[in-house]
């Protein structure tokens, strides 16, 4: 159980997160153990760092948007790391049930007999501690769990956990987020299945949404290299450039209905590090990302390689 405190001081978003701004922003002097590690490479959106720091600083619902592998989820825990504010996640899969955010009886020994006991799930504990608490994958949460979660929806929504007849107000320093592949309106795009229209009333409650999508080229490339040592060379950074030329070729490519598999900075991330591993461009490439797409696209992501490095993937016999 987290102790009952408070922030006790302010910092400078100019200082803390390099963006021209004379706010402050309340923050926890002491960390615990769920407060995120610091990520010194981590590189801020503006809008979307301003975005979530007026949750944390105005007790408003922030949900970020944008498409796989932007860092939706990170970027609400780097600015948690930053305030050493207590941050836990909780993705929304099909198998999240009621049970699961509320609670449910138990067996516990006490005084060497057997008894049951109603232990509480994630959402009342997080409602009674200042914890940052994040949805993740909001939008593929089931109806009856988007019910339950509606009920806090509210910056002083009391929680009333009828198991217990108890009827819980939020600490304080309680926080929520949430992040989502669309807007609550369904997948439209085919790339996000298991997705779901979101109830409006429930979207209204959601005070501020934020988008977050891919970076531009420059910055892509300076979260690759500051988190690829190996590569901090003329030859490492000539490549990085050109592997997020390729990544962007894909995400055109996508954006026109040509591919539906689209490289996200994670991929990107994922291909160097594989490239750490293999010592081989191509087949990094391969195993990252041209095994997961479908046969009939591969000819033209072969093409967008070609285009990026001068070689036919197809072509190269893996070294291996």
């Amino acid at each position: 159980m987290i102790t009952d405190h408070h922030p006790d001081l302010k910092i400078s978003v100019k200082q803390t997160f390099n963006i021209d701004s004379d706010l402050e922003v309340p923050a926890f002097s002491k960390k615990n153990d769920y407060v995120p590690e610091i990520d010194n490479t981590y590189i801020f959106d503006k809008d979307t760092t301003l975005a979530i720091l007026a949750g944390f600083s105005n007790n408003k619902r922030v949900m970020v948007q944008g498409y796989h592998g932007t860092g939706k989820s990170t970027h609400i825990e780097q600015i948690a790391a930053r305030l050493n504010w207590p941050c836990v996640r909780v993705n929304l899969d099909s198998h999240i049930s009621r049970i699961d955010l509320i609670g449910k009886d138990a067996i516990v020994i006490k005084d060497g007999k057997q008894i049951t006991e109603f232990k509480e799930g994630i959402l009342p504990w997080s409602l009674q501690n200042p914890v940052a608490l994040v949805f993740d994958e909001y939008d593929a949460g089931r109806p009856d769990v988007m019910f339950v979660i509606q009920r806090v929806l509210e910056s002083e929504g009391k929680f009333t956990l009828l198991d217990k007849n108890k009827v819980i107000k939020p600490n304080n320093s309680f926080r929520l987020f949430a992040t989502a592949n669309t807007i609550g309106l369904g997948d439209t795009s085919g790339l996000y299945h298991g997705t779901q229209q979101i109830n409006q009333g429930q979207m209204d409650r959601w005070n501020i949404v934020t988008t977050l999508n891919y970076l531009d080229q420059l910055k892509e490339e300076e979260i690759i290299l500051a988190k690829c040592e190996f590569l901090k060379n003329n030859e490492g950074k000539n490549i990085i450039k050109n592997m997020v030329q390729l990544a962007n070729l894909s995400r055109n490519g996508f954006a026109n209905g040509d591919i539906s598999t689209v490289m996200s900075p994670r991929t990107v991330l994922t291909w160097a590090d594989n490239f750490r591993i293999f010592s081989d461009l191509s087949h990094a490439f391969k195993v990252s990302f041209l095994n997961k797409c479908d046969e009939l696209e591969k000819p033209i992501i072969s093409e967008y390689y070609q285009r990026c490095f001068g070689e036919d993937i197809t072509a190269i016999k893996n070294k291996l």
